[in-house]
């Protein structure tokens, strides 16, 4: 599960340091090519909102495949995008990959491992996050340079297969419970509470994001 989160990682943030490449190949602007992040996003938001209905029904291991299996989907289509409608199209499943993942992502490993040992599966399954926020925009920039931005995407399908063998043969069935009930997320919103931190976590992501994703631009234009 660790290698997916780092072919997940990497492959949502692998467009932030080719973007243009990618918009003059397609024909748009920087700006319109960056939307491909933010339609990640939307519909990473969307999916982690509506995933309980399915989560709460299917066997996780099942469920992380399909997530597995889109992820490569989701690769070959944006290296392949004959137009911007086809780029935003593989843009928009790795956004249901992300939201489905990351919210399975902290109840997964504690099916997987005894109560004592939650922390430190918790750590080694975040740390592909982190090693792909790290490497992700300069291996990007670095493959687009030598193979183009169409060959760099490829490079994370090798991974993601690899990742959907490994969990395939090592990750045991997680069958729901029996008779549980799948509560309603949206409910979480009458909570002044939730409503305000999600508010303060999707401004500091959006500064973030919309940062990182147009800083060559701004570097190769305006510096």
């Amino acid at each position: 599960m660790t290698l997916c989160v780092f072919a997940l990682i990497a492959s949502e943030f692998m467009p932030v340091s080719l973007l243009m490449p990618i918009a003059a190949e397609l024909g748009v602007t920087e700006g319109m090519a960056g939307q491909g992040i933010a339609i990640s996003g939307a519909f990473a938001v969307l999916t982690s909102l509506t995933i309980a209905w399915i989560a709460g029904r299917l066997d996780r291991k099942t469920l992380l495949l399909g997530l597995t299996v889109l992820m490569v989907i989701s690769g070959a289509i944006v290296a392949q995008a004959p137009d911007y409608f086809a780029y935003m199209v593989g843009r928009a499943l790795i956004g249901i990959v992300i939201g489905g993942f990351w919210s399975m992502s902290a109840a997964t490993p504690m099916r997987l491992v005894p109560s004592a040992e939650v922390p430190k599966a918790l750590e080694i399954f975040n740390s592909g996050n982190a090693l792909a926020t790290v490497i992700a925009a300069p291996l990007g920039s670095y493959l687009g340079s030598m193979v183009g931005w169409r060959g760099a995407f490829p490079a994370l399908v090798p991974v993601a297969i690899t990742a959907l063998v490994w969990q395939w043969l090592s990750l045991p069935s997680m069958k729901a419970a029996s008779g549980s009930e799948v509560s309603n997320v949206l409910k979480l919103f009458k909570s002044r509470t939730v409503v305000l931190g999600m508010a303060a976590g999707g401004a500091f992501f959006m500064g973030q994001f919309t940062l990182f994703t147009y800083f060559r631009p701004f570097l190769e234009t305006v510096t």
